[in-house]
C-alpha cells in the first residue's frame, strides 16, 4: 500500500496528486458550508456556525483517527482549518444565496467520494483489513454530517434520505479492493472515487434510495 494519502499535495500543478488534494480541499470547504447553513437555519450565533461548519468538514476524519488510534490529521494541516473558517464565513454572510447554489450538491458528492477514499487509505496504511478500511471510508465521509445533525438537535438525515453513506461505503470498498489487488494509489483512488461519485450522482439525479421496511 503506497504511503501517500489524499490530503498530501504535490507542488506540481499538473500531477494527479495536486488534483486530488485540491478536490479534497474543496470537499472540506463544501462540507463546512453545509454545516454553516444548518447553523444559520437554526438561528445560531457565529460560534454555533463555526462549530457546525467544523463537524461535517473534519468530524468524520477526526472520529476515524481516534478509532484507529492515529494522530488527528487537522492538528498538522493548516489548510483544512482554513477551509473550515472560509466555509463558515460564507455560510454566515451569504447563507440564502449559497443554499440555493445548485452545483453545491454536486461538489458535496465530490467531497464525499474523496473522503471515502481517504478514510479507506488511512486504514490500509495502518495495516487494517479491507473490512475496516471500508468502514473507515464510510465514517470519514459521512459521520461528520451525523454529528452535525445531533448537535443541531434535528433528526439525522443520514440514514433516511437518498443514498449517501452507501455511496461512501462503495467508494471505500472500491479503493480497498483495488489497493489489495496491487494497483497504485492513483488508480485505486480513481476507482473508489468513480464508484462513490457515480452512485451518489444517480441518487441525486434519479432520486434513488434504499428499500425501506413497510
Amino acid at each position: 500500500m503506497p504511503k501517500r494519502q489524499v490530503g498530501e499535495m504535490s507542488l506540481d500543478p499538473l500531477s494527479l496528486d495536486f488534483a486530488l488534494a485540491l478536490l479534497d480541499r474543496i470537499g472540506v470547504l463544501v462540507f463546512a458550508i453545509s454545516g454553516g447553513i444548518v447553523a444559520v437555519r437554526a438561528k445560531m450565533d457565529l460560534l454555533g456556525v463555526l462549530v457546525l461548519s467544523f463537524l461535517p468538514a473534519l468530524g468524520g476524519g477526526t472520529l476515524r483517527d481516534l478509532i484507529l488510534d492515529a494522530p488527528v490529521f487537522w492538528l498538522t494541516d493548516g489548510w483544512s482549518l482554513s477551509m473550515v473558517l472560509i466555509g463558515a464565513a460564507l455560510a454566515f454572510v451569504f447563507a440564502a444565496r449559497v443554499e440555493d447554489f445548485k452545483p453545491l450538491r454536486w461538489a458535496d458528492a465530490v467531497g464525499l467520494s474523496l473522503f471515502a477514499c481517504a478514510g479507506a487509505a488511512k486504514a490500509l496504511e495502518l495495516g487494517h483489513s479491507v473490512t475496516i478500511a471500508v468502514i473507515m471510508g464510510g465514517v470519514t465521509a459521512s459521520a461528520g454530517g451525523l454529528l452535525r445533525d445531533v448537535v443541531a438537535d434535528r433528526e439525522p438525515l443520514l440514514l433516511k434520505q437518498d443514498i449517501y453513506a452507501t455511496a461512501a461505503l462503495l467508494g471505500g470498498f472500491g479503493f480497498a479492493m483495488s489497493s489489495r489487488a496491487g494497483l497504485s494509489f492513483e488508480y485505486s483512488t480513481l476507482i473508489g472515487f468513480s464508484l462513490a461519485f457515480t452512485l451518489r450522482a444517480c441518487a441525486i439525479h434519479f432520486g434513488w434510495s434504499l428499500p425501506r421496511a413497510k
